[in-house]
């Protein structure tokens, strides 16, 4: 593909030696200098996507060592998890060069990253608002940065970043080479690829919204309060394997944990309430498989590669339907198999109705029925004919009784006789 050999022979030393669909799509293009925005969902090989022909041009470029407090190129994630696991994947490709990768992430130390920062960097993966912080400290300037990635943008929209990459990108030169990729095309998407990119290579993989073909998916119909139990009846049957559960919730993430701790499981829980060393810590073991179950919110669900997850539990379904395709994708990661289970209590009827139009696909029932939609409790009461009411049977919640709408409907029709 036009890699230099140094390059070629760090890919070989980690075992890969044919490229994904998305690598073999986006590569040629950031080699011949084109801004890039890429599409595909997630463990699919993003990461080499942009990050070898960012070391590639990096190595032809032989600068020498960058200046004091510039950066070269610049990555932002969306998660200090992300951010991590970016940095851990690019220093594999760069062993044995003398380029250096950077971090930084907010819940860390950051005297020691401004101290790091001094030396200059090569290639710094960063989170939008760490970045920032440095910035307005004068630790380090963009100016010389001549590439730039940004990596599950629409995340960083879903998280509220908007506003930090617009300030960001007005420190860099305009003669810089952008990528952009995502798992999503959410409707912000083009603006960022309007203000970010110049003429971009666009490629994509599988359609927005798409599984991995390897995700068998599942829902149960099943009553709140009888998640938990369901739960672990399921875990039962695959104790020795790797299973990531999400909940809404920090406080439900940590009440289930506990709950799963008491029926016997070696358990943990991340979410942002968690220092950064807690989170890598119970990362660390779920890899190591001394944990078998995590329990997390949506901060982990997005880039982290997990190899070994087999299962993937929707405790609780996410009130952003694009959310379901990244949780889910945390499994059947490098082609192997996975499942995906859904848990629907009645009040997430509409939840999962968005899930399922944005997949374009009805995920097969395991069990139960689905409910019938619960009525908005602030929308306005209409009635839907002789006998009706709003929010579909008798009694039902918004409704008035049956003998307040005849009385309201024979009011009606008295005039009409008059007249």
């Amino acid at each position: 593909m036009g890699l230099p050999a140094p390059l070629v022979k760090a890919l070989e030393k980690t075992g890969i030696t044919e490229p994904t669909p998305i690598q073999a799509r986006a590569i040629p293009h950031a080699l011949n200098g084109f801004d890039v925005m890429g599409l595909a969902q997630t463990g699919t090989g993003k990461t080499a996507a942009f990050g070898l022909p960012l070391v590639a041009q990096l190595m032809d470029e032989a600068r020498g060592k960058p200046a004091p407090k510039t950066v070269r190129s610049l990555i932002l994630a969306p998660t200090r998890e992300l951010a991590g696991q970016i940095r851990d994947t690019l220093i594999e490709f760069v062993k044995d060069t003398p380029m250096k990768v950077g971090l930084v992430v907010g819940g860390a130390s950051i005297g020691a990253q401004i101290k790091r920062l001094e030396r200059g960097t090569d290639i710094l993966v960063a989170t939008p608002g760490r970045l920032l912080d440095l910035l307005d400290r004068r630790a380090l300037t963009l100016e010389e940065t001549r590439f730039l990635v940004l990596d599950e943008a629409d995340q960083m929209l879903d998280l509220g970043f908007i506003h930090a990459l617009r300030k960001i990108a007005g420190l860099l030169p305009e003669e810089r080479q952008t990528m952009l990729f995502s798992a999503t095309m959410a409707k912000q998407m083009e603006e960022i690829a309007s203000s970010y990119l110049d003429k971009p290579k666009r490629v994509q993989v599988n359609p927005p919204g798409k599984a991995a073909d390897k995700v068998t998916q599942a829902v149960h119909f099943i009553a709140k309060a009888e998640k938990a139990n369901l739960l672990i009846e399921l875990l039962d049957a695959h104790r020795d394997e790797l299973a990531l559960v999400f909940a809404r919730t920090k406080h439900g993430s940590d009440k289930l944990a506990r709950k799963l701790e008491q029926a016997g499981y070696a358990v943990a829980a991340i979410h942002g309430n968690k220092s950064q060393g807690q989170r890598q810590r119970a990362l660390n073991a779920f890899r190591a498989g001394e944990v078998r179950v995590l329990v997390a919110t949506d901060v982990a669900a997005r880039g982290l590669d997990i190899p070994d997850v087999k299962h993937v539990y929707n405790f609780d379904l996410p009130n952003v339907p694009e959310n379901y395709v990244h949780r889910i994708g945390r499994t059947a990661r490098a082609g192997k198999d996975g499942a995906a289970i859904a848990f629907c209590a009645p009040d997430e009827m509409g939840e999962l109705k968005d899930i399922q139009k944005v997949m374009k696909l009805e995920i097969p029932v395991a069990s139960g029925r689905p409910w019938e939609e619960l009525p908005d409790p602030n929308a306005k009461p209409k009635s839907r004919g002789r006998g009706g009411r709003p929010g579909g049977k008798p009694g039902g919640p918004g409704g008035k009784p049956a003998s307040t709408n005849r009385r309201r409907r024979s009011r009606k029709r008295g005039p009409k006789k008059a007249a």
